[in-house]
């Protein structure tokens, strides 16, 4: 069974013949769109900014609904100007500055985080013009990062983003494989002379909308 996580993308997305469901986990309660043999779950759901999500029910509500991969589309800036607002990264590692919620609270347990490889592999080839190497960071926001922070993650990162590193590390607890597809919104604070806002971010976001369907729509084809 293939999920896919994605952000307010996935609710314009063709779910006319998806059904709904709330799944009741340990951690709160998730809404799912479920399909044959695909699942959507939006991140954003009941408003929640990015510091608030709560990954935790997300990722179980998939593993019990029988998801056995996972594919995470998120929005990210560029920490680059070599990596251009409209390109797709597919991320090969992350790192976190945001605290990782984890579902190991009450014992001692290490896991190995990581992306799949082979799940990497199979989406590179999948998206024409992917770049199939990045470090994608993860912040906990809900602010734009100051230039000094932007300065300093760009030596270790090349796309930031406030979720992909929680559900990556929370699939690896449950042992699921996992991979990312990150569309390039714009550019984080300071690498241009453009100023950062919010609403900035979302006008980007809603222009790289048609080619997030595609690659939506190109993953459930091929996976499913």
């Amino acid at each position: 069974m293939l999920g896919i996580i994605g952000g307010t993308s996935i609710l314009h997305s063709d779910i006319s013949s998806y059904q709904s469901r709330t799944v009741d986990t340990p951690y709160g309660s998730s809404d799912l769109f479920y399909r044959d043999d695909v699942i959507l779950l939006q991140r954003h759901q009941r408003n929640r900014p990015p510091h608030v999500i709560n990954f935790r029910s997300h990722i179980a509500a998939l593993a019990i609904s029988g998801v056995d991969t996972i594919i995470s589309i998120g929005s990210a800036g560029s920490l680059h100007l070599t990596i251009a607002p409209g390109s797709t990264v597919i991320p090969d590692d992350y790192l976190s500055t945001a605290a990782i919620p984890s579902f190991f609270n009450h014992r001692i347990f290490h896991i190995m985080p990581g992306i799949n490889q082979r799940l990497k592999d199979t989406l590179s080839n999948l998206i024409p013009g992917a770049i199939s190497n990045g470090r994608y960071i993860q912040v906990p926001g809900p602010r734009i990062e100051t230039k000094a922070e932007i300065a300093s993650y760009a030596t270790s990162a090349d796309i930031i983003g406030m979720t992909i590193s929680s559900e990556a590390t929370l699939a690896n607890e449950l042992e699921i494989p996992f991979a990312s597809v990150c569309t390039v919104d714009n550019y984080a604070n300071g690498i241009t002379k453009e100023e950062i806002s919010y609403d900035l971010i979302v006008s980007h976001a809603q222009k790289n909308q048609e080619q997030t369907d595609k690659i939506i729509q190109s993953i459930i084809s091929f996976l499913s």
